[in-house]
């Protein structure tokens, strides 16, 4: 077929059905998708978005491992569209259709043309694996991220969900990196392995998942990304994230990279983060995590103390992960039977608040 490089069939066998995701191959974007009566454009109300995604109608754009995108759809085929022109480092996507096991693909092209078995209607999920942390991820053009043009096919309109709103800030560890093995790749790296995914999605809750590599609060991160605060509400350079004002939860796991300042310092901007938060979400529960590795612990939690903010807790998280029992590839970034281990005492705590406030109007 001209234009066609290959085509890689991958069929997912579900309890009910067997599902298929063909990822077509093209030398050129398809032909539908500029202009074409069955194209959803990104900005699309039927669209359900999860994380920061700027959102244009032309495309929706993340550059945060654990994002999601979920959409349900009828016939026997629905394509999503990229635009990967200026990648030079694909990200890493989970493909999940009705429930089924997720797939990772690259989105090194510009059609994913996902298929399931039936008329349906049918539910798909697009959860963001890894967006490298060491290629540009801030500035655009973007050398890595997930740049969505549009979904091509029968889209269907979802029903609102009432849930509650939880959001993870970090570096490193929070974006899943080295959680599947130990070396710093997309393929060692697993959003949705990590914590903040599986605390989420363990009681249920919206999840905005940002994690950027070697940041701190004083220290800017990999990628071009900005120190922590400079980076906070934003989904990237010249592109505004969306407020957290009605966010119920609040996790913040800073701190690890900021082992080499000094601890006035650190506390400086320590709580000048934790001020901004509490600016942007008046309501929400801060939990301000010992890091793992017990980097400026006794800061943090002087800044907590200092706060008196009944809303703004220091979590202790001294004993939770053992290098000896393997809950660490390598020593500071968690495995992912770290992160199990974590998102299990995170759901416990916040479960310990069983009536989180009303969301606001």
């Amino acid at each position: 077929m001209p234009g066609v490089a290959r085509r890689t069939v991958t069929v997912i066998k579900g309890a009910a059905a067997t599902t298929a995701l063909w990822l077509v191959v093209g030398g050129a974007p398809p032909a539908a998708a500029v202009g074409a009566p069955d194209v959803v454009r990104p900005d699309d109300r039927r669209l359900v978005y999860e994380g920061h995604w700027g959102r244009t109608a032309e495309a929706a754009t993340t550059v945060n491992s654990g994002s999601r995108l979920r959409f349900r759809f009828t016939g026997s085929a629905v394509h999503a569209l990229f635009d990967v022109s200026s990648i030079t480092v694909p990200a890493q996507i989970h493909v999940s259709v009705d429930g089924g096991p997720k797939r990772m693909h690259a989105v090194d092209r510009s059609d994913l043309e996902i298929t399931a078995e039936g008329r349906g209607p049918h539910t798909a999920e697009i959860s963001v694996k890894d967006v490298f942390s060491r290629a540009n991820r801030w500035t655009p053009p973007l050398e890595t991220g997930v740049v969505l043009t549009g979904l091509r096919g029968h889209i269907l309109g979802q029903q609102a969900v009432h849930q509650r709103r939880f959001a993870f800030y970090g570096d490193s560890i929070t974006q899943g990196v080295m959680a599947l093995c130990d070396q710093n790749t997309s393929d060692c790296a697993d959003g949705t392995a990590a914590y903040p995914t599986l605390v989420a999605d363990a009681l249920r809750a919206s999840l905005t998942q940002v994690g950027f590599g070697r940041q701190g609060v004083l220290r800017t991160g990999n990628g071009g990304v900005p120190a922590a605060s400079d980076a906070y509400g934003w989904n990237h350079a010249g592109s505004r994230a969306p407020s957290d004002r009605r966010a119920d939860v609040i996790v913040v796991n800073q701190g690890t990279n900021d082992a080499a300042s000094a601890p006035a310092g650190f506390r400086t901007a320590y709580r000048a983060y934790l001020d901004t938060l509490r600016t942007a979400a008046p309501r929400a529960r801060i939990l301000a995590l010992r890091p793992f590795d017990g980097t400026h612990a006794a800061d943090i939690a002087a800044v907590v103390g200092e706060l008196a903010d009944p809303r703004v807790e220091f979590v202790d998280t001294t004993g939770w992960l053992s290098v000896t029992d393997g809950d660490f590839n390598g020593t500071v970034h968690p495995s992912a039977q770290g992160h199990r281990k974590v998102a299990d005492r995170l759901t416990a705590l916040i479960s310990k608040e069983p009536h989180l406030h009303d969301h606001l109007p």
